[in-house]
This record gives structure tokens, C-alpha cells and sequence, in this order.
């Protein structure tokens, strides 16, 4: 055995070393695929690209704000309690942040494609499979497979930074944001119709939809030529970058395509590196702390809503006196949205793309990090400011700031992260990352549907203290981003 192993190391070994020596001949020009991507330049492949992995955002918004529109209704018929129905999202993106990491490390040794494929797979199966749950019990724990299954749409996102030359991801990778207002809009919608109709369980099956159409087009999509270029298969680049510049009527640099060195790919105890130690505990405070805002706006909007909590007030609607039924006496807060609760919804949902072009600009003009530290100082504002008594329109007016607000912090930490790492180790960034970024997710519905019942303006105060944290560690990230090239390799 130690003789067999032995023998592959110096396989290994002397494969790395033909690799390293395997060079153009002389006089031979040679591109690489960062000079081909920007040779190439922006065509009908991008705008192909842009719709069918941005659609990825739809699916993925509507499984993820589906628990948003559906927490009443299991509410009502499993009479749950407020940690209960925490519980539920909580499990969801614990799901996301296990499977997170696992998708990261194999989409850095196995490719961009196949993982993006199994997780759209993965999620509609057990997003079917929840639609039958006859039990809280079982309830929770196919939405946590759900939740693991979406963790791997990032690789969407990553598949298109590594397509899109350098002057376009600053417009390009935000604009992306469309989709996921799409599919948050589009759940919220069906739920207004199917919810009171044909119920919740009709409503998760619809919404497993347009991830199973995804998956049928996904074949006109190729692997990233970086992501092959990096493991060695020239071929595979050369024949995928040939086919991009054919589809957008573009030529090729002269030359032949240089391989560079081989490395191990994915590896952990990079992200640990000297060079980017700093870097990744920053972005992963980050991270958990846009995602801790982001969940904790539209669950916070939801007990809004469904309570009726303004001006700081604790204590539930008064009940008439002759009512006696079942409903009016439930512990659980027994009560279903209304049509009102969901045009409320839709308005503040739609703030998401309200800072869109002004985010765009911040982002290419005054760079990632001053963005970033701006548009999350100005989110502890506003949660701040929800603590005045106000209206319900004014209400609606600060929840549709802050949904703009925290939807830009997410379009800015997620172009920064895919292009601070080099293409060795991006998915593990990104994958990291996002499991970071679930922790907050995890915790933000015991703060928005627990303590915020208990103390309105102590629940929006933790959110603007972590919010200003994150404005603090964003403008002193160590690295911009801005107009740098993608990395290939440490």
C-alpha cells in the first residue's frame, strides 16, 4: 500500500513538473483567458448568459421568501409558536450554510456546471417533497434540504464573473438584481391568489416551477474556460472561448492559449492565507451581517404585518369583547394576511431595485468598498428611524428604504467577493462566504419574530449596531476591486 501510494505521488509529481515545463515554442505568441475574455468583449453570449443564469435568482428568491408568505398559514393550521416558526427559517439556512461550504469546495475541484445543476435538482426535488409534509417535523426538515440545494445557485453568479470582461461586472452583476425582485414579487403575488384558494401546499408546488424549467436550458450554458483553464484542459477553454467569440461576432487574440501552472483548487487553509487572512474575516463579518439585516427586514415586515406591532406597541389588537371563537383566544397569533398585508409586501419588496442605478454608479465610481460602507451606514439609519411612531404609510415608506438599502449591501458584498479571489479558490470564497452569511440569516428570525415582541425599539437597535460594524469593516477592507482583474491563481 505505501509502495502504491508512493508511486502515485511521483505520478503526481512528475505531471506538475510537465505541466510547468509544457510551454508555447519560441517566437509562438500566447494569450491568456483574462486577454481572450477582454478581446472578446460584450456580445449576444453575455445577454444569453445574463437572462438564463440570472433567472437562477428567481428560483432562488421565491424558496427562499416562500416561508415570508407561507409562516402564517402553518402558523394557523399546526398552531405553532413563535419560536416554532422561527425555527423554520432558521433550519432553512442552516441547511444553505452546510451545504454551502460542501458546494464550494466540489465547484472548485469538479466544475462551476455540474454543481449549479445537482443543487437545481437537489432543490426542486425536496421543495416537491415539502409540498406533501404532514407534519411540522417533516415540514422543517425538507426545507432545510431546500435551503442546502439553493446554496449552490451562487455558482450561477460565479459562472458569470468569470464570463463578463472587467467594465462590465460593475453593471452587469447588479442589474442581476432584477431577477431576484422578480421571483420575490412573482411568490408574493401567487400567494395573495393561491394561499386563500387552494392553499400553501398548491402555492410551494407552483413555486418549485421555474427552477425545473431552469434546468432545461442550463445545456446552453458552458463550463467556465477559467474554471477549465485552471485544472489543465486547455481544449476546453480554447473550444469555449471560440465559441463565444463566434456568437458575438468577435475574433480571437492571436496565438495559442498559455496554461498556467497547475495547483491544488479549493483548498480551506487558503482563505487562511497571509495574503488573504484579512481579507476573508472581513468579508465573512460582512457577510453575516448584511444577511442578519437583509432576512431581519422581511421577517420584521411580515410581524408588522401579521401583529400589527407600530409605534413600539407590544400588546396585541383589541379583541371584541364578543368574539368567542377559537381564533380570537389562539396563543399563536393566529392571523392570515390580507390583501392589504400583501400589497404592503409588494410595495416594500419592490424598494429592492429603488437604489439600483445609484448603486451601479457608487459601485463603479467611488468603488466597492466606499459603496458598501455608505449604503450600510445608511441601513442602521433607517432601522433606526422605523422606531418612530408613524403612519402606515410611513411604515411602508421606511420598510421600502431598507429593503433598497439592504438588497444594494448584498449586489456590492457579492461582486466583491467573486472577484477578490483568484479563480483557484473563488468558489470556495463565494461558498464560505455564503455559509457565513446564513448565520445571520439564522439568528435574524428569533430577534424579528421573538424578541421584537418583546422589545420593538431593542430589536432594531441590535440590527443598526451590527449594520455599522459592517460599514466599519467594509471601508477598511484591505483590497478594491474596482477595474482589477480577475485573479487566476495566489
Amino acid at each position: 500500500m505505501a509502495t502504491a501510494a508512493k508511486e502515485a505521488d511521483n505520478a503526481i509529481a512528475l505531471e506538475e513538473i510537465h505541466t510547468e515545463k509544457q510551454e508555447a515554442p519560441k517566437g509562438q505568441r500566447t494569450f491568456t483567458v483574462e486577454e481572450a475574455v477582454e478581446t472578446i468583449g460584450f456580445g449576444r453570449f453575455h445577454i444569453m448568459l445574463f437572462l438564463i443564469m440570472g433567472s437562477t435568482g428567481v428560483a432562488e428568491a421565491m424558496e427562499i421568501m416562500l416561508i415570508a408568505v407561507v409562516s402564517p398559514l402553518i402558523r394557523c393550521e399546526w398552531q405553532l409558536q413563535d419560536w416554532q416558526v422561527a425555527l423554520v427559517t432558521t433550519m432553512v439556512f442552516f441547511g444553505y450554510m452546510v451545504f454551502s461550504i460542501v458546494l464550494g469546495l466540489l465547484a472548485d475541484r469538479y466544475g462551476r456546471w455540474k454543481i449549479l445543476l445537482l443543487s437545481f435538482l437537489w432543490a426542486a426535488y425536496f421543495s416537491l417533497l415539502t409540498s406533501f409534509a404532514p407534519s411540522y417535523i417533516w415540514f422543517v426538515f425538507l426545507r432545510a434540504m431546500v435551503g442546502g440545494g439553493v446554496s449552490g445557485h451562487a455558482q450561477g453568479l460565479i459562472i458569470k464573473t468569470e464570463f463578463l470582461p472587467t467594465k462590465y461586472r460593475g453593471y452587469m452583476l447588479p442589474l442581476s438584481q432584477v431577477f431576484w425582485l422578480a421571483g420575490s414579487l412573482l411568490i408574493i403575488g401567487l400567494a395573495s391568489v393561491v394561499n386563500p384558494t387552494i392553499g400553501w401546499r398548491w402555492l410551494i408546488r407552483i413555486a418549485s416551477i421555474p427552477g425545473i424549467l431552469l434546468i432545461l436550458v442550463f445545456k446552453f450554458i458552458p463550463e467556465s474556460a477559467r474554471y477549465n483553464i485552471s485544472t489543465g484542459n486547455v481544449a476546453a477553454a480554447t473550444a469555449t472561448l471560440q465559441k463565444i467569440a463566434k456568437m458575438n461576432g468577435a475574433v480571437m487574440p492571436e496565438g495559442v492559449l498559455r496554461e498556467p501552472t497547475k495547483e491544488r483548487r479549493g483548498r480551506f487553509k487558503d482563505l487562511m492565507h497571509p495574503k488573504y487572512l484579512r481579507t476573508t474575516l472581513q468579508i465573512w463579518i460582512i457577510w453575516l451581517g448584511i444577511a442578519f439585516a437583509y432576512y431581519g427586514v422581511i421577517l420584521a415586515s411580515t410581524e408588522l404585518l401579521e401583529r400589527d406591532l407600530v409605534c413600539g406597541s407590544v400588546a396585541p389588537p383589541v379583541q371584541d369583547p364578543g368574539d368567542d371563537s377559537e381564533e380570537s383566544h389562539s396563543p399563536c397569533h393566529c392571523h392570515l394576511f390580507g390583501p392589504a398585508a400583501y400589497q404592503t409586501m409588494i410595495i416594500s419588496t419592490a424598494g429592492e431595485i429603488a437604489l439600483n442605478p445609484l448603486n451601479i454608479l457608487g459601485i463603479n465610481f467611488l468603488g466597492r468598498r466606499l459603496s458598501l460602507c455608505i449604503t450600510m451606514g445608511c441601513t442602521a439609519l433607517f432601522f433606526l428611524l422605523l422606531n418612530i411612531c408613524t403612519s402606515s404609510t410611513g411604515m411602508i415608506g421606511f420598510l421600502f428604504m431598507l429593503r433598497a438599502l439592504v438588497s444594494a449591501n448584498f449586489n456590492t458584498i457579492y461582486i466583491y467577493t467573486a472577484e477578490v479571489y483568484p479563480t483557484t479558490m473563488r468558489a470556495l470564497g463565494m461558498g464560505t462566504s455564503g455559509s457565513l452569511c446564513r448565520v445571520g440569516a439564522m439568528v435574524a428570525p428569533f430577534i424579528s419574530q421573538v424578541l421584537m415582541s418583546a422589545s420593538f425599539i431593542g430589536a432594531l437597535c441590535l440590527f443598526a449596531a451590527v449594520c455599522i460594524v459592517c460599514a466599519i469593516s467594509a471601508f477598511t477592507l484591505p483590497i478594491e476591486t474596482k477595474g482589477r482583474a480577475l485573479q487566476v491563481c495566489m
